[in-house]
């Protein structure tokens, strides 16, 4: 699996997803709306690697690389975005 091309496409799609997930802020807790999008983007995902398959046998054998290349691109983007917030920090706009 390559990584992905962060273009324009994809900013306005994750920016759609994050404007979803705001709407249920009003009557869930953040961190039940985070647990929710964490689901949601496992189960996706779990259905991305097994279409990319041709077989269970495929399946199994690409199971742990593929958990492995989506928990790096997790990390990845949770630790870039945890930086981003820290370097905005102290700012009124952040809260």
């Amino acid at each position: 699996m390559s990584d992905v091309t962060r273009d324009k496409p994809f900013w306005d799609m994750a920016d759609s997803f994050i404007q979803l997930a705001n709407t249920h802020l009003d009557k869930e807790k953040p961190s039940r709306v985070s647990a929710s999008a964490l689901f949601a983007a496992a189960r996706f995902n779990a259905f991305v690697i097994a279409a990319a398959t041709e077989s269970k046998a495929q399946l199994i054998a690409e199971k742990e690389a593929a958990i492995a290349y989506f928990m790096n691109q997790y990390e990845s983007m949770l630790r870039e975005n945890l930086d981003e917030h820290m370097a905005r920090y102290d700012r009124q706009d952040v809260n």
